[in-house]
């Protein structure tokens, strides 16, 4: 049934619900109340949302009809989404002369400009009711670079960018917009990050060792060491995005996990060449005999 149309809609629609932070939030929301569609590209991989109260709906947020048809499914149902939860993406590793433009292309379709298009699409419907809130994510990556990431840091750089913009945009017609900018969080997106370098060269190429070194310090930082002990799991950060949500003036930006504070601190702190020497102590450096 469609709601009240004198109230509002606050009804919350999240990309990536098959694992990881969009999973989590959308079971922390719809157990605290919320109205939830939790979406992905197959519906499958969402029978477990379901059965704890979450609609389900197939999204690809590389697919204009798909995002078209989710978002007009909602509104015909709910009057309007209410909520955004922007969290579809994912991580590619390599560097940047290796990566071949069909892969940056498609990190950019995902991380970019699904999140661009989607959000394009509900806003009308926040206007017209004068309230939502959009909420990015965005990584502790978003403001900083780590090498061997270029293309996975340059989405999430972009995210705040656009976050930043947007959120000046719509805050006249009752619209907030939030970052939410996570550390080290204990998913599978490490080992995603090390398979989606396949394809990059390893044997031989002028990057082969640098490749092979960032897919294992990736994979390794993910399961031990002192920042795997400084991260946080996928719930921590569903905990922040129903902050944000539940809030009548959020803040900008949340960073979660003591490694996104610390390694921000650290960042803000260097200047480039310091940073770069840093950097060299992690990374062996391409070229350099």
């Amino acid at each position: 049934m469609p709601q009240d149309s004198n109230k509002p809609s606050k009804t919350v629609l999240i990309t990536g619900c098959s694992s990881g932070i969009g999973r989590a939030t959308a079971e922390r929301l719809v157990g605290a109340g919320w109205t939830v569609y939790a979406t992905a590209r197959r519906t499958d991989a969402l029978s477990g949302l379901a059965a704890k109260g979450c609609r389900t709906l197939s999204l690809d947020v590389e697919d204009e009809g798909s995002m078209k048809r989710a978002v007009e499914t909602i509104e015909r149902a709910e009057g309007a989404v209410g909520v955004l939860i922007n969290n579809a993406g994912y991580s590619q590793s390599g560097a940047v002369e290796s990566v071949s433009m069909d892969k940056v292309r498609r990190q950019f379709e995902t991380n970019v400009f699904g999140l661009v298009r989607l959000t394009q699409l509900v806003l009308p419907g926040m206007r017209a009711q004068r309230w939502g809130k959009v909420i990015n994510l965005s990584s502790m990556g978003g403001r900083f670079t780590f090498p061997g990431g270029g293309f996975y840091h340059a989405t999430k750089h972009a995210i705040e960018a656009i976050s930043d913009a947007l959120r000046f945009e719509v805050r006249g017609f009752g619209v907030d917009v939030v970052v939410i900018e996570p550390g080290l969080i204990k998913t599978d997106f490490g080992n995603a990050a090390v398979s989606n370098m396949k394809g990059v060269p390893k044997e031989e190429g002028p990057y082969a060792e640098f490749n092979a070194t960032v897919a294992k310090t990736t994979k390794e930082v993910y399961e031990k060491g002192p920042l795997a002990m400084l991260g946080g799991d996928a719930d921590a950060v569903a905990k922040v995005i129903q902050k944000a949500i539940s809030v009548s003036r959020p803040k900008a930006r949340y960073t979660v996990t003591a490694s996104a504070k610390i390694l921000l601190a650290q960042r803000q702190l260097m200047s480039d060449g310091v940073w770069d020497a840093f950097l060299r102590t992690q990374f062996p450096q391409p070229g350099k005999r």
